[in-house]
């Protein structure tokens, strides 16, 4: 009885013992929201590599700008010389918008200021020219020995045309592209002899801040022409365009729209009428003298300038320094 009494005290402290044990709680763990994983691109042999953002599109000129009008002319090379003549383009000033003045004065009468012109006409005796080439004044006076001092530069020179494309168009295409406002600039004189027949890749404005307009004018010139320009040209233009001015406007046109080909004269021609009188007669003390035209250009001196052998004031019958011009 004793032996079974000491075994149920046993069992029931086992059973104490074992109820007070602590109990260990698990570990809470809280978790963080997944990270969003980068957007991939499958790559050539199964490897993975994230998007890189898109960049923006090169959307090129805008609208209405010469380099939007740069790129739509021809880029070839320079065609040969070969058969060039000034007379290729008409001889003289003519007078395109046929307001009754030629296309020399016009042009003076625009970019001069204080014009004065001779009584009941066209021609441009004195003025005051901001010079775009140079960025100086000068004062202009008609003469002899002064009309010089100003001279029309015709933007894109004639020369430099017959070479990309005007010796294909009609002569009276070419004739409306030397007389046309929109390529001629009333410019200082010997700025103008240095330019001669340079394009935008051998000769620029000393003035840089004319560049823009002057590549501008160029280039609209060439478009509305139909002719082209060499490689190098066409990088100097951009290269002006780009670096200064992208938004440089087309500038407005100058007002003469080019003609429509006409049918050319048949290719006979009138045979010479002979002239009696000498080209050229020397008096005793040595110096040429011509009678008129008619001896000037069959000595092959025309057109006479003023200070050439020769030259007489009866030769220039409007004054600028030039005679038997056509």
């Amino acid at each position: 009885m004793k032996r079974i009494r000491l075994a149920l005290a046993a069992v029931l402290l086992t059973g104490l013992t074992a109820c007070s044990a602590p109990v260990l709680e698990a570990p809470v763990v809280t978790e963080s929201a997944p990270a969003t994983p980068s957007p991939v691109v499958p790559q050539p042999g199964g490897q993975a590599k994230s998007a890189a953002p898109e960049p923006k599109a090169d959307r090129g000129p805008a609208a209405g700008t010469a380099l939007e009008q740069l790129a739509t002319i021809d880029v070839k090379g320079r065609a040969p010389k070969t058969g060039y003549s000034r007379d290729q383009f008409g001889k003289g000033w003519k007078d395109p918008d046929r307001n009754g003045c030629d296309a020399r004065n016009d042009v003076l009468q625009r970019d001069l200021d204080h014009a004065v012109l001779k009584a009941g006409g066209c021609v441009v005796t004195s003025g005051v020219l901001a010079d775009p080439f140079t960025a100086t004044t000068i004062e202009f006076v008609r003469g002899n020995t002064t009309s010089s001092a100003v001279q029309i530069d015709h933007v894109v020179a004639l020369s430099d045309g017959w070479q990309k494309g005007a010796q294909q168009l009609a002569p009276n295409q070419r004739e409306a592209f030397a007389n046309d406002p929109l390529n001629l600039l009333a410019v200082d004189g010997p700025t103008n002899g240095a330019k001669s027949d340079g394009d935008a890749a051998t000769w620029l404005p000393p003035n840089k801040a004319f560049r823009c307009e002057y590549v501008a004018l160029q280039t609209a010139v060439k478009a509305k022409y139909g002719l082209w320009m060499t490689k190098a040209e066409r990088e100097a233009i951009k290269n002006v365009l780009t670096s200064s001015c992208p938004d440089q406007p087309v500038p407005a046109d100058g007002g003469v729209a080019m003609p429509a080909a006409a049918a050319q004269a048949p290719a006979t021609e009138p045979k010479p009428v002979p002239v009696k009188e000498a080209p050229a007669q020397v008096p005793a003390g040595g110096k040429v003298y011509y009678s008129n035209c008619t001896a000037v250009k069959k000595a092959g001196a025309a057109p006479i300038k003023s200070g050439d052998p020769g030259w007489d004031k009866k030769f220039d019958r409007d004054g600028d320094g030039v005679g038997c011009e056509s």
